[in-house]
């Protein structure tokens, strides 16, 4: 899985592949939404905003044009 470490917990913030972010740290694991709502797991706390970055929505960059076919 693709992730990245919190700066300063230096937990793993990874995506699941359903939608939802995985936060692991000192081997507990957390399920979480993409806007930081807890869904499982022994992890109860995870940043929102880092939560967003990894498991929000994918966007293109406004200057890549794309092709309506």
């Amino acid at each position: 899985m693709l992730g990245m470490r919190h700066p300063f917990t230096k937990a793993l913030y990874e995506q699941d592949g359903n939608g939802n972010v995985r936060v692991s740290h000192h081997g507990k694991v957390g399920l979480f939404t993409p806007e930081g709502r807890w869904l499982e797991g022994d992890i109860f706390e995870a940043d929102p905003q880092l939560c967003g970055w990894v498991g929000g929505p994918k966007v293109a960059h406004h200057r890549i044009q794309r092709s309506q076919a």
